[in-house]
This record gives structure tokens, C-alpha cells and sequence, in this order.
């Protein structure tokens, strides 16, 4: 099979599924990861796929918003990395407020049992990590509770985070850019993390490099609203450059 003969197939394959993946297209074509790399590089350049981790996604799914097992999955060494980098971002003896995302919630797994924190979520997951936190006063955040997160919407959860100040916000984001700023696929869960957001002195963003340059749907804020990103080797040292260029510090774990 030709290159644009099997391109065409990847392209109906990811519009038929929603998404493909490198390893999965490698078997299907008998051909080997890099040359699928190639050929999804060649879609993304043409317009008609958007590069996403591990694979691609049809061109204008700004919608596509993986389940919460599979972003437990994806990138897992690199956030754990990151995790790992954020606890020294804990405030002592103070407030917090943990988004939901599955990289915070490595985060609140690896917080120390000595830790002394006051902690607000809206995560359903990351509350259940840290109910028997001997060190940590939790109150969690109500609302609507959305079952592809795990996470709680809608006005209680605005109400709730309009009403605190906490010393540090740690957010997630399906999507960050200098252009962009901080994307979601759900404008419900959009208000509460730009709610999260204002309620706190700081704030840190942990993401991936895989989600850099990636726009979705909602926007909840600028990458300008952010204080520090934590992030890992893939983002490259030029693109650190440009995000600390437009006033947020960049470790890159």
C-alpha cells in the first residue's frame, strides 16, 4: 500500500472511531511506529488530523475528551514526574485547592504523611485519596457531578469557590498555549476551574507536554493567569522560552 493510500485509511479510521493510535495503526498496515508517526504528521500538516498523544484526533473535535481511565494511562511516567516536582509547591501549614485532572491527582497521592494543609476539591477522586490523610482537613466542593471526570459542575461548585482564598491553586488543563491560553473540552467544567483560579493567591498548572499548542472547546483563563507550569522534558527549551517570555515560570520535570 502507498503512503497516500494508507493516510486516506487512517483518515477514515479516525473519523469512524473518533480518534487512532500509533501502536494499533501499526499492526492494522504491517508498517512500522514511525512510519504511522509520519503519515499522522503528514494529516496534521494538511488539516485533516490533530497529533494527540499516542495518536491523533479528526481535525476540528475540539469536543474530544478522553475517559478517565485513559488519562490515568497516558503519559503516566511523565506525570508522575511532574507530581513529584509540585509537591514542592505546597504551601506550609496552608490552603489549597487541587483541580480535578489525573496528573493533581498523582499529586495528592504523593503528598507526605506530615503534611498539614487545609485542602478544597471538586475532584470525587482526589477526595477519596485524601479522606484518611491524617495531616489534611478536606472539604469538598458539591455540585453536579460529571461522570467523564469525576468531577462536580454547575452552580453549587461556582458558589462554593466564589466564598474561599486559598493560598495556592494547583489546575489542570486539557490544552495550553501563549495564543490559546488554558483549554477544556466542557464549558461547565470550564466555569469551575476559572473559578478555581480566582479563588487563590497562586496558581500552578501541571500538564504534560503532550498538551501544549493543544486547543479545545472552553477557555478558562490565559496562560498570563498562571504563576508556574509544570511540565516535562518534551516541551521543548524554545517553547519554555516563549511561555516565560509571556510572564509564567516553566520547570520542566
Amino acid at each position: 500500500m502507498y503512503a497516500p493510500e494508507r493516510q486516506q485509511e487512517i483518515l477514515r479510521l479516525a473519523r469512524d472511531g473518533g480518534r487512532v493510535d500509533v501502536v494499533s495503526l501499526a499492526e492494522e498496515f504491517q508498517v512500522t511506529a514511525e512510519t504511522i508517526r509520519r503519515d499522522l504528521k503528514a494529516l496534521d500538516r494538511a488539516g485533516l488530523l490533530r497529533r494527540v498523544h499516542g495518536g491523533a484526533i479528526p481535525a476540528g473535535r475540539l469536543d474530544f475528551e478522553p475517559d478517565l481511565a485513559e488519562r490515568e494511562s497516558t503519559a503516566a511516567d511523565e506525570k508522575d514526574r511532574i507530581a513529584r516536582a509540585a509537591l514542592a509547591e505546597l504551601p506550609a501549614e496552608g490552603t489549597l485547592i487541587l483541580d480535578a485532572g489525573s496528573t493533581v491527582a498523582r499529586m495528592a497521592a504523593a503528598i507526605p504523611p506530615d503534611a498539614s494543609l487545609t485542602v478544597v476539591t471538586h475532584s470525587l477522586p482526589i477526595a477519596a485519596r485524601l479522606a484518611d490523610h491524617p495531616g489534611i482537613q478536606l472539604h469538598i466542593v458539591g455540585g453536579r457531578v460529571r461522570h467523564r471526570t469525576r468531577a462536580a459542575v454547575d452552580a453549587w461548585a461556582l458558589r462554593a469557590y466564589g466564598e474561599i482564598r486559598a493560598d495556592v491553586a494547583v489546575v489542570a488543563a486539557n490544552g495550553f498555549s501563549v495564543e490559546h491560553g488554558l483549554t477544556t473540552p466542557d464549558l461547565a467544567e470550564a466555569a469551575v476551574k476559572r473559578a478555581a483560579l480566582t479563588a487563590a493567591r497562586r496558581v500552578v498548572l501541571l500538564a504534560d507536554s503532550s498538551k501544549y499548542a493543544q486547543e479545545h472547546f472552553a477557555r478558562f483563563g490565559a496562560l498570563g493567569d498562571v504563576d508556574l507550569l509544570i511540565t516535562d522534558q518534551g516541551l521543548t527549551p524554545e517553547d519554555a522560552g516563549d511561555i516565560e517570555r509571556a510572564g509564567t515560570e516553566v520547570v520542566r520535570a
